[in-house]
């Protein structure tokens, strides 16, 4: 491969650097290759890395990106690593407009992964990291069998999703030495303790006031409670399904080696999952923001509208990511320029008030600076906020208006996608609810001895929509497969509460009584 940047290139690298640093970008040091659309499809393939571990979904897709780049079908333009220093790619046959638009879209990334709190405890060595997996993954495959060893890791790929990208940021499991402390303070406490609630009275209104079979009940549930605690495992809910594996699974050194490497590579493209709207927006705000600001020539500027254009082109039923996120960040920082946020705005319920609202604050001229409140609040929200966080602070009625944010559905009759639904808040509730968990199920892990028998009961958080039964089924096949006991996960489909059960030879399905143990409601 020949990556050296052209010399004109990297001079425009250095000047588009300089000014987004003067607009307060602060991105890692940028390392810029030159692909061919060839190359730039096989590091697509491996997920914008130069070397990956070995497996064919990698080839699948490299086929796909290369013949949609042959076709016309599909154009990379760029790739950026989450790394330091950051490593960004760009296509070799591009013209030199795209290359300075790339360049300042990728600045803002590399910005974005610096600053954004969701990627701060990601590994900025991943590089390094992906390259020791591929050697890992190979001498695996010398040792077992290519065959084996892709197995193995198409059962762990299925089961990838079922992380917890939140736990990275706080202490699930409680400390052992914690545990210990607890342990040694419960057997110091004498040995009957009053768990029932008694009400104060007097002597002869306490038998009625503190009936006696209630106080029993009550000390009956209680010690049935920490009899369960003290004997369930886990303790409680654990929603990091491959970690538990990870843990608990009878697994080879080696499977549990490759388990761990599908693992740490899940969580590290976690944070990419739940910024995809706010990284892509921002990075689209900055690469226009630089190009008409300061980049783009006369004779480049046809080029680079159409271009930028097609990125931010969007249709009816259709959410793009770079459009919605370049949109409501300039809409945030309209907003914080003209005072149209706190109480006494959201307040306001005539339209034409809140229209005309601040106008008169409203920086004159197209350059608003970067000292302006609205510039200074958004670079807040790069700062702190996700995709969900980001569309349930920042999403307003007259945005979602003004973009056209509907409920579309295809009318055969004329052939065109048609309105059905402007409600805002159903709208709001429904985007935020792809976005939770990036649409993927909640599945806990409840109980690792289920029926004293050591198998896996699981069970899925019901948020709003059903679990889809195929991809349920195949799903806890490939958990049993790594258990290696019967696997149990329990869903409510249309209402009902059902139990799929996957034992190694066959699946079935049952409904099963509300009050199954343990209920599916005690999750954390």
């Amino acid at each position: 491969m020949n990556r050296t940047l052209p010399r004109e290139i990297a001079e425009q690298a250095e000047i588009i650097a300089e000014y987004a640093r003067r607009e307060g970008l602060d991105f890692y040091p940028t390392i810029f290759e030159m692909l061919s659309s060839e190359e730039m499809s096989q590091v697509a393939a491996y997920g914008g890395f130069p070397q990956r571990y070995p497996h064919w979904r990698f080839g699948m897709e490299y086929e796909k990106l290369r013949k949609q780049h042959r076709y016309g079908l599909g154009r990379i333009y760029e790739m950026v690593i989450n790394n330091d220093p950051c490593y960004a790619y760009l296509l070799n046959d591009n013209m030199m407009v795209d290359h300075k638009t790339v360049i300042a879209h990728v600045y803002a990334h590399c910005d974005f992964f610096k600053n954004n709190y969701w990627f701060s405890r990601t590994n900025r060595r991943m590089i390094d990291e992906m390259a020791n997996h591929a050697t890992r993954v190979r001498r695996y495959m010398e040792r077992h069998g290519v065959e084996k060893v892709e197995r193995l890791i198409d059962t762990y790929l299925a089961l990838d999703n079922l992380i917890d990208p939140h736990s990275v940021f706080m202490r699930r499991e409680p400390d052992r030495t914690e545990v210990r402390r607890k342990r040694e303070e419960q057997s110091k406490k004498p040995e009957k303790v009053e768990t029932a609630t008694r009400f104060p009275a007097k002597s002869y209104m306490d038998r009625y006031i503190n009936p006696p079979e209630r106080l029993a009940r009550e000390r009956e549930v209680e010690q049935q409670k920490e009899e369960k605690t003290r004997t369930s495992f886990p303790e409680s809910p654990r929603r990091d399904v491959l970690g538990f594996l990870l843990k608990y699974a009878p697994l080879q050194d080696w499977e549990a080696d490759v388990l761990s490497i599908i693992r740490e590579e899940a969580y590290y493209f976690a944070p990419q999952g739940q910024t995809k709207i706010l990284n892509e927006g921002w990075a689209s705000y900055w690469h226009s923001t630089i190009m008409t600001r300061y980049v783009l020539s006369d004779a480049e500027l046809i080029d680079y509208c159409e271009h930028h254009s097609g990125t931010l082109a969007t249709s009816p039923g259709r959410l793009n990511p770079y459009k919605v996120g370049i949109e409501l960040l300039r809409d945030v920082e309209r907003r914080w320029n003209t005072g149209r946020y706190g109480p006494e705005y959201d307040a306001c319920d005539d339209m034409q008030t809140r229209r005309e609202w601040g106008k008169d604050r409203e920086p004159k001229g197209r350059v608003v600076g970067k000292d302006s409140p609205g510039r200074q609040k958004i670079y807040e929200v790069r700062a702190l906020y996700n995709d969900v966080t980001f569309l349930d602070e920042f999403l307003t009625p007259e945005f979602a208006e003004d973009q056209k944010l509907y409920h579309y559905r295809y009318d055969p009759s004329t052939g065109k996608m048609v309105v059905v639904n402007r409600d805002f808040d159903k709208i709001k509730q429904q985007m935020l609810f792809m976005l939770s968990n990036h649409a993927q199920p909640y599945i806990y892990v409840m109980d690792a001895n289920y029926r004293n028998r050591g198998e896996l009961y699981l069970a899925h958080k019901h948020i709003g929509a059903d679990l889809d039964i195929k991809y349920a089924v195949a799903t806890l096949k490939e958990v049993q497969r790594v258990w290696r006991r019967p696997c149990h996960l329990l869903a409510r489909i249309d209402d009902e509460p059902i139990l799929f059960t996957a034992d190694g030879e066959k699946s079935t399905q049952q409904k099963v009584d509300d009050k199954t143990e343990p209920a599916a409601n005690e999750f954390e």
